[in-house]
């Protein structure tokens, strides 16, 4: 079974646009910020992949469809999967909710890469994790 992991935050005034209305580029860092928080809860940073494997995480491509607006104030939570991994990448996807209202949803594909750019194998002992 696959495991989902859940960030829950809070929509605040700097979260939304004139209309109220959480600005639509804000949705990437709120996916964004979920994956940092899988990669702490496995017990890592995204410094110390740096530090210990010599990977970074990039995004190659996200794809997000918006639902529902979310509003001042909203508590969202990002549910986050693995839909699949490879050797050197791994998709997500991420559905932000409020209470079961689907707001957004997003595939994103992460690729491991070293300090100069180039796509490296993600490590067993992280792969194991995920």
């Amino acid at each position: 079974m696959t495991k989902i992991y859940e960030y829950k935050f809070k929509i605040y005034y700097e979260d939304t646009d004139a209309g109220g209305v959480v600005y639509y580029a804000n949705y990437l860092k709120f996916i964004e910020r979920a994956r940092s928080e899988i990669i702490k809860s496995l017990g890592f940073s995204n410094t110390n992949l740096r530090e210990k494997f010599n990977l970074l995480f990039i995004v190659k491509y996200c794809n997000i469809n918006y639902k529902k607006p979310a509003k001042l104030e909203d508590e969202l939570i990002v549910f986050t999967s693995v839909v699949s991994l490879s050797k050197t990448s791994l998709v997500m996807k991420q559905d932000v909710k409020r209470h079961d209202d689907l707001v957004t949803e997003a595939e994103v594909c992460l690729v491991a890469v070293d300090m100069k750019g180039k796509p490296t194998k993600i490590p067993e002992e992280l792969k194991k994790l995920f």
